[in-house]
């Protein structure tokens, strides 16, 4: 018996699902690896000017862009910044927000906490990176119509798509941080975006300043972030 390509389910074309799958010898391995690739990420603070290819971030966006949402809505938009000026004008604004939570936002636990990572209220890379993407979500949208209507589970949604395209961008051999001034509304003002897209998460992508170095830290082990029900 032949297997269709398609289906139709609830009046809706359904096409056959052509996944890759493996043994349990090559999927143990191929797991092994790619924790090994994985684990070699590290969040980057100090970037190269070298240029990136607009290509790449397409690419990278793409990527980000195949992660599950709600209802298939994609409530997403990745506004990728190269122009000097705007950058300029994210780092400054960036770095009044941060001035302000480091000075009065901020506990000193939290201050304490930061200081492994030897992070403050300057950051340069937001000049110094060929790049800067900054993921906004959509909480609702407007219809052919112009009513509105809502997303659904759009912080879970954005926040994988963000995964993603972090794990893209060290596929690509460039490195990132995960950025959050907090608030975040001066994105939307100076990117000029629409009433219903939210800044979620700033990412400088680049590649690495030779030498950089990493804060001397190590992630948990599985016994301290897993239990197994069997």
């Amino acid at each position: 018996m032949t297997t269709p390509d398609h289906i139709t389910l609830n009046g809706y074309k359904h096409v056959l699902y052509e996944g890759e799958t493996y043994s349990a010898t090559e999927s143990i391995e191929r797991s092994r690896a790619f924790h090994k690739w994985l684990d070699k990420r590290r969040s980057v603070r100090e970037f190269s000017d070298q240029d990136v290819p607009k290509e790449i971030i397409d690419n990278l966006i793409l990527s980000a862009s195949t992660a599950p949402s709600g209802a298939h809505k994609q409530p997403w938009t990745f506004c990728a910044v190269s122009n000097p000026t705007l950058k300029s004008e994210i780092r400054k604004a960036a770095e009044a927000e941060e001035k302000e939570s480091y000075e009065h936002r901020m506990s000193e636990r939290w201050k304490k906490d930061l200081e492994p990572l030897g992070t403050d209220m300057h950051k340069p890379f937001l000049e110094i990176a060929p790049w800067l993407i900054i993921a906004f979500k959509k909480a609702y949208e407007f219809d052919e119509n112009g009513n509105k209507y809502n997303n659904y589970y759009v912080n879970e949604s954005i926040g994988i798509a963000c995964g993603m395209l972090i794990s893209a961008i060290h596929n690509a051999g460039l490195v990132t941080l995960t950025h959050t001034p907090s608030p975040m509304n001066f994105l939307t003002k100076i990117l000029d975006r629409p009433s219903n897209e939210r800044a979620f998460l700033l990412l400088p992508a680049g590649y690495p300043k030779n030498p950089a170095y990493v804060p001397d830290i190590h992630r948990k082990r599985l016994d301290e972030i897993a239990v197994f029900y069997e």
